[in-house]
């Protein structure tokens, strides 16, 4: 397992290309039959991949819970969100079965022992993008299809930014300990995904981006307002955002992404907003 360690934004500003994304940038999460995971000590998020192929695959697999985690499974003290953005598969979790097809979502409670992996078909294997966060309280395993989530338009096509935000771990959709998450999806021709930028005091944000048409990137913005740097993304890669950077990113073609947060509450309108003509 991958493990970051918190970067502070006085040294984020001396960061070389190379550094900022050695720290933030998850650039493979999707390797045959496999789980690969990132922990972050931002809030101590984790991230995760798993692409069946030829196999089912458990969510421990080449990971010893004990040594990484400090517990006897990963979800002893831990929730965990999943999205599917490949082709059908399916999700075993202690025992109950759930069929995630293109964009479906399932999240998994604290202390479920054991969660498994299949695709239905290896020629057009599932993707599994998952995020946990620790959590001290159980609350109830439950699917939702992408026709599930509730959908909040925003934007317009004069800035650049028509999108559907799709709210699945949500407050209002379902209960959780702390973790959120959705799925925000651009109107072709739009490329900016958030904008104005804002930082939330209190939680920190992962986002992945996939959709992304192939020879196309999606510049991914970070730093503090006045400090601003960015990434350049490709297609299925993840970045890490510390409660104290901005987050938004603009493509060369429209894309979707993910958002996942973890941290202190779950008040969406909890954002500290940035003019655009303050941005440096």
């Amino acid at each position: 397992m991958d493990i970051r360690y918190s970067a502070n934004q006085k040294d984020f500003k001396r960061y070389t290309t190379e550094e900022v994304r050695a720290e933030f940038l998850i650039d493979t999460l999707y390797v045959a039959d496999s789980v690969r995971a990132v922990y972050s000590h931002v809030d101590r998020m984790v991230t995760f991949g798993c692409m069946p192929v030829n196999e089912a695959v458990a969510l421990d697999k080449g990971i010893d819970s004990l040594k990484s985690f400090g517990t006897s499974f990963i979800l002893e003290r831990r929730e965990i969100g999943i999205f599917n953005i490949g082709g059908k598969g399916s999700i075993e979790a202690d025992g109950e079965l759930f069929e995630l097809g293109f964009k479906d979502c399932l999240y998994i409670t604290k202390g479920t022992r054991k969660v498994v992996f299949r695709s239905a078909d290896p020629a057009a294997p599932a993707k599994f993008y998952m995020v946990s966060a620790p959590a001290h309280r159980t609350c109830k395993t439950t699917f939702l299809s992408i026709a599930d989530a509730k959908k909040k338009p925003l934007g317009d096509n004069a800035t650049a930014n028509k999108r559907v935000i799709n709210q699945f771990i949500h407050p209002d959709v379902l209960e959780t300990c702390q973790l959120s998450m959705g799925l925000t999806e651009l109107e072709p021709g739009n490329v900016w995904n958030t904008m104005p930028a804002h930082t939330h005091e209190r939680r920190m944000e992962i986002y992945t981006y996939f959709g992304i048409p192939e020879g196309q990137v999606v510049f991914h913005m970070m730093g503090e307002g006045n400090e601003t740097r960015h990434i350049v993304v490709q297609n299925e890669q993840a970045v890490i955002s510390p409660s104290w950077s901005i987050h938004a990113g603009c493509g060369t073609a429209a894309y979707t992404f993910i958002w996942a947060m973890g941290g202190e509450n779950q008040t969406f309108d909890d954002m500290d907003h940035i003019k655009i003509a303050d941005l440096r």
